[in-house]
Formats: C-alpha cells, structure tokens, sequence
C-alpha cells in the first residue's frame, strides 16, 4: 500500500513539474533587416492571438534602409507573433504568424501591404 502512495504521488508530481514548464514563459527575438529603400518609422511586434498592436519597440529609434534591428521578446509563452512596420511614407508591411524561433525578417517592397 505504502508502495503504491508513494508511486502516485511520485507520478503526481511529475506531471506537475512537467505541466509547469509546459506553461513558463520564454524569451524569445528577431531580428529585422530592412531593404525596402525607405526608413522605418515605427515597428509593432504583438502576440499572435493578441486582438490590437502593443506599442512601437523603436521608441525614438528608427531603421534606416540597410540596416538590422534586433527586437527582444521577454516572457512570452508562444514564439508565433504578428509584426508590422510603418515606413517615413505611411506605408506598412504587415507579417502575420511569424515563428520568431526559426525565423528572422528581411523586409523588402514587396512586403507592402
């Protein structure tokens, strides 16, 4: 009997464990290369489920054609997110469902929206 308690609550603690770090949040980044001629303004990375934009990870940065921006994403629990960039026209370019684990953006004209 002793035996068996023991093997159940092993077992039940196991799966605990296991469904704790199903659920812990990670970090996560990507980065972005902009090749569309134009510098981009503003940048909105979101959770994919997320129902609006979060705010502008340039702040008062921009990204110059050219150039490579890494953007950190900390304590997310999925790495799939929706990025959109706003270019010194107005002009977007909008990326839905991106795996920013496998995948870093290269951003050209033909991504306009």
């Amino acid at each position: 009997m002793k035996t068996m308690f023991t093997r159940t609550a092993l077992l039940s603690l196991f799966l605990l464990v296991l469904s704790a770090s199903v659920q812990a949040q990670q970090n996560y980044y990507v980065d972005v290369t902009n090749n569309t001629g134009y510098t981009i303004m503003y940048m909105y990375v979101s959770p994919a489920d997320a129902r609006t934009w979060e705010e502008d990870v340039l702040g008062a940065d921009v990204l110059p054609t050219g150039q490579t921006g890494r953007v950190n994403l900390n304590g997310y629990h999925s790495p799939i997110f929706d990025i959109r960039l706003v270019d010194e026209d107005g002009d977007t370019y909008t990326f839905w469902q991106v795996d920013v684990s496998t995948s870093d953006l290269v951003v050209t004209l033909a991504n306009m929206d």
